[in-house]
């Protein structure tokens, strides 16, 4: 009879005996590989933690014991162990969170998937539950290896260290990867821990030698490996790794090993102060597909056959990220001062062409996206040209270096967004819908966002030639639309895509927006509306040829894939108001909301961005019953002053 079935909360666990527990480490992967084949979503590190997440709600008590996983991607198990066993609908609207969510469970305590955050996170909440009388409950962190070559993790740990008079478990979930296999001196220095055959044949003869010896051989088992160090680590000198730290160490721990977890996870929690537990694991365990797969072993996967492990229902066209592959070796062949930069996303973000045709000239930092910048611009001043791609929604974690290491300095860096925009399945935290807000208010920046394969090429090109001021350019996930021919070519760059009747409605769309604005021109025609329809292609800074276009036109609709609040139909907005402009603007964008996990298409629907409804939103502002209200006919568009001169 299976047991998964039967687990409606961690409890349930200390009913099953040690073969029961390994029975459904079993029956918990094969319900992986089964459902997650069938929506999509993050199957390699969570076949990696089966065991560790089994031993964890075995020995704490959740949720009155806090878990933190950091980055939250490896907590299906940790659901499935919680009661929350429909997977039917992972990641789609309804159904559960692909990282942990607050209102899933009061189980799930922080629902950020970006990395290196938790150990923060996990010093905080310790240090309210000690200043609260509670300090008799825990707080376990969980943080894979790849999110100690951030830098948060390493200042929240000197802050841990500080205070031992906490009951705080930081369990290192070590795989040797992130995405990819994790790099830096860390990785290597751990990497020689898990591989040492020293370790290997010590943990094994002694663990059968004092096993043999019944109850009185395991617990001395336990008082051994607990000692200073533990005696496994001190023979690996391992303890060279935190010994400055001041910060108990336990480990390595087979994290495939349940009664060896459990025992090493009961040392750490009698302690009665910060310790840190090291759990050797396999991404992708239980899977020969993942284990075989050298790129990422299924770190996250679209539909697949689950016996294959190959892709179902793949798109057949060619995505963004494959675009700006192939633009970025034809730019490298050209420009060799041209280096790439990356925060441990080599594939996902498309260097990996790259890093092949020039292995000296790509830099991948770890998950250390501020590092990752202010390095970029000390690689500008020695006079070469950094592309730094990194995902829309982590380029919020370097936004002071981009500000004062880059565009103060005049640096010449460009940074290439993936996934900018709504993403959709993953949830707030990977949407990428505030890099046009927050990255406008950088003096001399420039952002592009192309509408096309093609012109992410030319602006490409365009932005590795400028020298002295930081660029960047942003396009979203999926694949990149056909060719959209424009009319005509401005000389600011600007390009027309449409002119349908009269000047009565500009529509400004950025980027991959673009479709939707003709969709929106052909509907207005359809009421005798005219409009043209513009790709600035440049959207930051305002263009010559907008301003001038909003001058002739009775109306501006601007269209980005970005928060309204402070984003470019904003500044549209303000630049025509200085140029003495005074047609309406409407800035239409995503609301200033955590977006939830859905489709992109249900989530630009809730938020209004479909073409049906904003030309039916237009056509009451050319009548003048919804604001903002079209000019009449014939007007000039100008006012006699520019608003901050007429006081």
């Amino acid at each position: 009879m299976p047991i998964l079935p039967s687990i409606t909360g961690p409890r349930d666990l200390d009913l099953l005996s040690p073969e029961e527990l390994t029975e459904l480490a079993a029956e918990i992967r094969t319900f992986l590989v089964e459902n997650v084949a069938r929506t999509g979503g993050h199957l390699g590190p969570n076949l990696g933690v089966v065991e560790l997440t089994i031993a964890l709600h075995r020995v704490f008590s959740s949720p009155e014991d806090p878990f933190i996983f950091d980055t939250g991607h490896q907590s299906y198990v940790h659901k499935l162990l919680t009661g929350r066993q429909d997977f039917s609908q992972l990641r789609a609207r309804g159904g559960l969170a692909g990282y942990p969510q607050r209102s899933e469970s009061p189980h799930d305590v922080v629902e950020s998937s970006h990395a290196s955050s938790s150990l923060s996170w996990a010093d905080g909440v310790s240090r309210a539950l000690t200043a609260t009388g509670r300090s008799d409950r825990h707080v376990i962190a969980v943080v894979g290896d790849g999110a100690l070559t951030g830098g948060m993790t390493w200042e929240a740990l000197n802050n841990i260290s500080d205070d031992n008079e906490r009951n705080l478990v930081i369990v290192v979930n070590d795989n040797g990867r992130s995405y990819a296999p994790t790099i830096g001196g860390m990785s290597r220095y751990l990497n020689r821990v898990r591989t040492a055959g020293a370790y290997r044949d010590l943990h094994r003869k002694s663990d059968r030698l004092f096993r043999a010896f019944g109850p009185f051989g395991r617990a001395m088992f336990r008082g051994v490996r607990g000692g200073t160090h533990g005696f496994l680590s001190r023979f690996t000198n391992n303890v060279a790794l935190y010994s400055n730290l001041d910060i108990k160490y336990l480990g390595p721990v087979d994290g495939h090993d349940i009664p060896a977890l459990m025992e090493t996870l009961r040392l750490a929690k009698d302690y009665g102060a910060p310790v840190i537990v090291h759990a050797i694991t396999e991404k992708g365990r239980g899977y020969q597909p993942a284990r075989d797969d050298i790129a990422d072993q299924f770190h996250a996967v679209g539909r697949i056959d689950p016996k294959t492990g190959g892709a179902l229902g793949s798109s057949s066209g060619k995505s963004w990220t494959s675009v700006f592959s192939d633009a970025l070796v034809a730019v490298g062949e050209r420009e060799h001062n041209v280096i790439a930069m990356t925060a441990a996303m080599l594939r996902p973000t498309g260097l990996a062409a790259f890093a092949e045709r020039f292995p000296d000239r790509v830099y991948d930092v770890g998950i250390a996206e501020q590092h990752a910048v202010a390095s970029a611009a000390g690689l500008a001043f020695g006079g070469l040209h950094p592309v730094v791609a990194i995902y829309a929604t982590f380029m919020n974690r370097a936004f002071d270096q981009v500000l004062m290491d880059v565009a103060l300095h005049r640096a010449g860096v460009t940074f290439v967004l993936d996934r900018a925009g709504v993403t959709g399945p993953d949830g707030p935290s990977h949407h990428g819908v505030w890099d046009l807000a927050m990255l406008q208010l950088v003096p001399g920046i420039r952002i592009a966002a192309p509408r096309d394969g093609v012109r992410l090429r030319e602006l490409l090109d365009e932005a590795v030639a400028v020298d002295d001021a930081p660029t960047v350019i942003r396009y979203p996930k999926g694949d990149a639309p056909h060719e959209i021919i424009a009319l005509e070519r401005l000389a600011d760059g600007t390009d027309v895509l449409a002119r349908q009747g009269a000047e009565d409605v500009l529509i400004v769309a950025i980027g991959s927006f673009a479709e939707m604005g003709l969709a929106i021109a052909e509907k207005l025609q359809a009421h005798g509306i005219g409009a043209t329809v513009i790709d600035p292609r440049w959207a930051v800074p305002v263009q010559p040829a907008v301003v001038e276009l909003a001058r002739r036109h009775r109306l501006v609709i601007t269209l980005e894939d970005g928060i309204r609040v402070g984003g470019v139909g904003t500044r549209v907005r303000q630049v025509l108001r200085e140029a003495g402009i005074d047609t309406g603007v409407d800035e239409l964008g995503l609301p200033d909301e955590f977006l939830d996990h859905a489709t992109r298409e249900q989530i630009l629907a809730d938020a209004g961005l479909t073409a049906e409804k904003i030309a039916a939103d237009v056509v009451e502002q050319v009548s003048g019953t919804r604001l903002p209200v079209a000019k009449a006919p014939g007007q000039t568009g100008v006012i006699d002053l520019p608003l901050h001169e007429s006081r």
